[in-house]
């Protein structure tokens, strides 16, 4: 089992300052990912990601037009397979939080390095969530705060869907922390059977990316289920 190559992976780099946006396309370019598309303000960010649909968005928050939070929930709504990776000079809780609300995949601060960046894509490319040091467990808490919120009407009663043995595995291991790389090595499946289960489980719980069902699984208690943990 082995990770996406890079020169596989589509990336769009989205900020409103010039040389910043040059030099993290050329730094992403240099290391073998194919930027398709680049943007300097929120609108037109959102009508390059719909005729370039990259698989990876590299997206600062502070935008001309519309913010990176909007342009976020924009592109995942009209795209739910793209994966966004905030790279920010914020790293203000709320802004974090904010940004992983909209569907954010991860979150990186400016101040990371070339060759943290280029891992960051090549991770959130797969689905894997990215976060700077620090940041990982206000999420974490974030989502287990929400979880204390009662679960909408919908997901009650006996028309609730019924997942199968293997998808809840994969929710629980989901709900401890754990990457889809890490669950794919403890359940001994590929890389892309723990994605399909994930897809097939957000289809049947009508759920649209992992903030929500990590959420799903908290409410569950399926974070609790198993030993170890993050």
């Amino acid at each position: 089992m082995t990770d996406q190559p890079v020169q596989s992976v589509t990336v769009m780099v989205v900020d409103d300052h010039p040389m910043w946006r040059d030099a993290v396309a050329r730094d992403l370019s240099d290391s073998g990912f194919t930027v398709v598309a680049t943007a300097g303000d929120g609108p037109e960010a959102v009508r390059r990601a719909r005729a370039a649909r990259p698989q990876v968005i590299v997206l600062d928050l502070n935008l001309p037009g519309a913010s990176g939070v909007e342009v976020c929930k924009q592109v995942m709504s009209d795209d739910p397979a793209v994966r966004v990776l905030v790279l920010s000079a914020s790293g203000e809780h709320e802004d974090v939080l904010e940004a992983v609300k909209s569907g954010a995949t991860g979150y990186l601060l400016k101040s990371a390095g070339r060759e943290e960046l280029v891992d960051a894509v090549r991770r959130t490319a797969v689905g894997d969530p990215v976060f700077t040091p620090g940041l990982a467990g206000l999420v974490l808490g974030e989502y287990r705060r929400l979880a204390t919120v009662p679960p909408p009407a919908a997901a009650e009663g006996p028309e609730a869907p019924r997942l199968t043995d293997r998808e809840t595995e994969v929710l629980r291991l989901v709900a401890k922390g754990l990457s889809y790389k890490q669950i794919a090595q403890r359940l001994v499946i590929s890389h892309r059977t723990v994605q399909n289960h994930v897809q097939n489980t957000l289809g049947k719980l009508q759920l649209h990316n992992r903030v929500e069902l990590v959420r799903y699984a908290i409410e569950a208690g399926l974070d609790g289920d198993l030993d170890g943990g993050m």
